[in-house]
This record gives structure tokens, sequence and C-alpha cells, in this order.
């Protein structure tokens, strides 16, 4: 599908392309081949699928049965080691396989042996039906178009973003290991790069996302993209539902204007209005307040004139923060928090909720102070508006973070340790930021 070149003055949604999507809903399902007998010192993080030592021949002849079928098994020739065999393309791929943890036959780790074949075997069908296509997929990019680059430099191919986290389209060398610190990124749900309009294939680290300005890129994408990755406002069309990083780069500000003017027209007349965060306003005025910020930015009329009741202006707030695309509280930041919640002694607590604010992002960092220092001053006229910090982290907590790839058991438990999380912020304010 081509993509139309449109004039730079005159925005237009991209033209996501499905290709790469609907081969991935092709690939082979994975299928594991259990050994029906024991087998004696089968490693503990192993399951029915070790057969332990068995020849490659023998392995070829077991999983002849169907396209994705899979085993593990000791390697003959170097006892002690195991190998992923894998049905593929009427082949038996062996890969050898590591564990530290996590299981991984090159850069990506993975929590199970089942999802690991669901990578490999999405990642060896694109690229074995598509590698023409994919060797071309940087011709036509939409890059310019969508709001991440000030459009006045070239392409530059001497070196990939500096603040983005790079992983692999495909398979690495088999048993190379990755630098931890370089943080893989695994995008939630499906997504499309943002250079080249194709889908990020894959289970985990399908690309590199710049933590700077929120894009999403395919690794040989992230080669051709600006160093310089300040967005342009011009393109930034909307404040709701905008990558907050972006947003505040765009409008050269270290917050967003949204929150700023809420939280100050809030002080300013509604500070001790009872319920005051608690109570919800007409859904149908913070949706007006929504296109006004959308429309009209920070000269948005949002004063008493306009609205006078105040539950309209935190409903807005509110409703910025849970329409962020990645959430106040960071999806990395997310797990740090949760287990900082859990620790009974309060001088650990304390610092372990610090160790969690230094991986939030800056814009991300500087928007939760501010609002953490306003929803203090709250607290201090909780006899007027009744709302104290235990209040605000019911409110805030699942406002404020949202639990990465969860069951819905789990979400329903981590809620409670969401509002502790945000009362301890509140009532820490001070010491923490």
């Amino acid at each position: 599908m081509a993509l139309n070149v449109f004039d730079h003055d005159e925005y237009r949604p991209p033209v996501w392309k499905s290709y790469l999507y609907q081969l991935q809903q092709e690939a082979p399902h994975p299928r594991r081949l259990t050994c029906t007998c024991e087998v004696d010192n089968r490693p503990k993080y192993y399951g029915r699928e070790y057969h332990g030592m068995v020849s490659r021949d023998e392995a070829d002849q077991l999983l002849s049965v169907a396209e994705g079928s899979y085993l593990i098994r000791e390697s003959q020739r170097q006892p002690g080691t195991y190998t992923l065999a894998l049905r593929f393309g009427n082949q038996t791929k062996n890969f050898r396989l590591y564990h530290d943890g996590k299981h991984f036959v090159g850069e990506k780790r993975f929590e199970s042996i089942h999802d690991l074949v669901t990578d490999g075997l999405i990642t060896l069908y694109i690229e074995t039906k598509a590698a023409e296509y994919i060797a071309k997929m940087t011709i036509n990019p939409i890059y310019e178009h969508i709001g991440y680059t000030t459009l006045n430099k070239e392409p530059t191919l001497k070196k990939h973003l500096p603040v983005c986290q790079e992983v692999p389209d495909g398979p690495a060398p088999r048993g190379e290991r990755v630098d931890e610190e370089k943080g893989v990124h695994t995008f939630r749900g499906p997504h499309w790069c943002e250079y080249c309009a194709n889908f990020m294939w894959g289970l985990i680290a399908q690309g590199v996302k710049c933590a700077d300005c929120g894009l999403n890129v395919h690794k040989q994408c992230s080669k051709m993209v600006p160093n310089d990755c300040k967005p342009d406002l011009k393109h930034v069309k909307k404040v709701y539902s905008c990558d907050l990083t972006t947003l505040v780069k765009a409008h050269n500000s270290k917050r967003p204007m949204v929150v700023d003017m809420c939280i100050q027209e809030i002080e300013s007349r509604g500070i001790q209005s009872e319920g005051l965060y608690r109570i919800s306003g007409f859904s149908d005025l913070i949706e007006d307040v929504k296109l006004a910020f959308d429309r009209d930015g920070e000269k948005a009329d949002i004063s008493v004139n306009v609205y006078e009741d105040i539950n309209i202006i935190t409903g807005a707030l509110k409703l910025y923060f849970r329409d962020l695309p990645i959430p106040l509280i960071t999806y990395d930041a997310y797990p740090r928090f949760m287990e900082a919640a859990k620790i009974t002694d309060p001088d650990k607590r304390l610092e372990a909720h610090h160790e969690g604010l230094k991986l939030l992002p800056p814009a991300h960092c500087e928007t939760l102070c501010y609002l953490m220092a306003h929803l203090k001053r709250v607290t201090q006229n909780d006899k007027d508006n009744l709302m104290n910090a235990e209040n605000l982290g019911i409110v805030f907590g699942p406002t404020l973070m949202r639990a990465p790839d969860l069951d819905a058991m789990t979400a329903l438990n981590d809620i409670r340790y969401q509002r502790q999380v945000v009362e301890t912020l509140i009532k820490n304010e001070d010491i923490l930021f």
C-alpha cells in the first residue's frame, strides 16, 4: 500500500500498512511435543517438552508430525547444553538454548518456552515470506508527517537515536547475550513503526522506542531518523491522548499546559470545595474542556465564567492523565513502585519509592512532582474539602498508574497498592522530589 505524500504544512493521519500484521496472523502456531516417559536429570525450568539426550535425526523424525512442532533435547556432542528443535518450512531447525532466569536463543528473553517459540515462528515466517519487502521498508517514510521532527535536518546514518532503546527486528546470532542496560523495549498490543508505517512484529522487543519523544520504530528504521527528535508543534494537533514528552517538547515547556492551567484554576477558586476530585462533574462538559484544549491549547478558556462547577475542571485533569498513551507513572517504573508499596519498613519503603522515581522520563517526573505538590496543598485544606492523602490515593492511584499486561485478578489486587503509592508520594512530596 503506497503512502500519499502530503504538503508539510497540512497534516494528514498516516496510512498504516497491514501486510506484515497479516503475515503475523498467518504464522504457524507452536505445538509442544511432549515426552511420554520420565527423563532423568530434567532441568527444573523445562517441562514435558524436554526429551533428554536424543540425536538430531531422532528429533527430526519426532517433529515431522506438524509445522510449528518443537521439543528440547540435551546435546549429544556437548552434554550439559540444551537445544531447541523447531519444525519450520518442512525442516527441523536447531537453536542453542540458554536460561538465566529467562529463556533465550538470541537477544530476546522470554518467561516461557511457549512464548519464545511463538515469537520465533512469527519472525521466521515473516522474514521468509517478506524478506524483499522488509529490505525496502524505509523507502517511503511517513516520519516527516506525524510530528516528531523539525523537518529541517537530513536523516543521518552515523548513529542511532542517542536516547532510544534498541532491540532487533529478527533473531540474533544464536547464543549472543544482550547488555540489559540497553533497555529492551516491549510494545503492548499491536504497534506500527512511525517511520515506515509498517507493523512491528513479534511478541516482545519488537523495536526501538525513543525515551525522549516517544517515537516507536523498527531498529533498521531508527538508523534513518534524524538525531534531533524534537517534535514540530504544527504537527502536534491535540493535547489529550498525546505522548506527554512529545507534547512538552513541542511546546518547549516543563509540563503539559493542561496540567498547569487546571491546577492553577482549581487552587484559585476551588481548593476548599467539598469532595474535590472525588465528586464527578458532568461528563459532557468535561468533554467540552478536552475539546477546548485540543483545539485552542493554552488559549483554552476554563475560567469560572465558562465552567462554574470546579468539578468539571478536576474531571478534565483526571481525564488527561487517564488518556495518556503511556501513564504518568510509566509501565517501566510500575513494577518498582508496586514492590515499594509492599515494603513494611517505612524508611526502606521511602527509599524504594525514590528509586522508582529515577526510572521516570524527565517530563513525567516533573509533572508528577508538580501534581503531588498540588495534592499536598489539597490535603492541607481537608477540614473543608474532606480529601486527605488516603482519599486522594484512592482517586488518583488507577488514574496515574496502569498495570502492564496483567490478568484481571492481578490488576484488581494491584489497586490497593496503587492507592498506597500515591498516598506515599503525597505525604512525602517534600522529601521525594
